[in-house]
């Protein structure tokens, strides 16, 4: 779970200002948590207090009312009703992780994460998304090999990794939808040496970098056994005592390095 808030925070000034290289620094002074962290850390707290999550995307929502949500959400969040919007976008991935960290067998995760992602996104690529994320997700901190995760994500849910990020990042452009958005992330992971190699990729694609590298830094987390120490002390420093002391709490009940 810190791993995907990392990618957020480190993706989020590169959102609107992409690039294509590999060597940027990756915390600067413009470095700030998004939606994207919010939403995770709000799932978190839903599956350590027992509460609803559709009340506690709404309840985050307002207390982080300027997170850049996108405009379903902020209509979903500001309405009384709590129906779904059938959305496929990659809000849907870019919160799953903490489900992925919590339970503790697969059908389990791939249950959990349709069931937390269907409250907004539930169109059949929005669960898919959220699903592959968390299975992913899952698969790495069970020790599963990058080919064995890869085999797994084709076989069951047909996203295409068949290409590298090299292959990848010169025609690739902003895309919000999970199928645009999950394959690629996925295989930003694959192609790494480390965590921070994780990171370098996502978002020297290109595209929606924060959500990228979120969904990236997640998987690359459990795979990788932990984010580097300077790493999280930045994430630390960046965000608020709620989300931080939220995500700490996770963190040491899930035994997550």
């Amino acid at each position: 779970m810190l791993g995907a808030i990392a990618g957020d925070i480190i993706g989020s000034v590169y959102e609107w200002d992409n690039i294509k290289i590999k060597d940027f620094p990756l915390f600067s002074p413009g470095c700030f948590f998004t939606d994207d962290s919010i939403l995770t850390i709000a799932l978190a707290d839903s599956i350590l207090t027992g509460r609803s999550y559709t009340e506690n995307l709404k309840t985050f929502y307002r207390l982080y009312p300027n997170g850049g949500y996108g405009g379903s959400f902020h209509h979903w969040a500001q309405s009384p009703s709590s129906s779904p919007y059938n959305s496929w976008g990659n809000g849907a991935a870019m919160r799953i992780s903490p489900v992925g960290f919590a339970f503790d067998d697969l059908e389990t995760v791939l249950q959990k994460a349709k069931e937390y992602t269907e409250v907004t996104h539930n169109h059949p690529e929005g669960i898919k998304g959220g699903q592959a994320t968390a299975a992913a997700i899952f698969l790495a901190r069970s020790g599963r090999s990058k080919e064995e995760i890869r085999a797994y994500i084709e076989s069951t849910f047909y996203y295409d990794l068949s290409w590298s990020v090299d292959e990848i990042r010169p025609g690739y452009k902003f895309n919000e939808s999970c199928q645009e958005t999950v394959p690629q992330a996925i295989r930003a992971f694959i192609d790494a040496t480390s965590f921070e190699d994780a990171i370098r990729n996502a978002i020297s694609l290109g595209g929606d970098s924060d959500t990228l590298a979120c969904i990236t830094g997640g998987i690359a987390q459990a795979f990788y056994k932990g984010v580097p120490a300077d790493i999280a002390a930045n994430v630390y420093a960046i965000l608020d005592e709620r989300l931080a002391d939220i995500t700490r709490r996770f963190m040491a009940k899930y035994r997550i390095e």
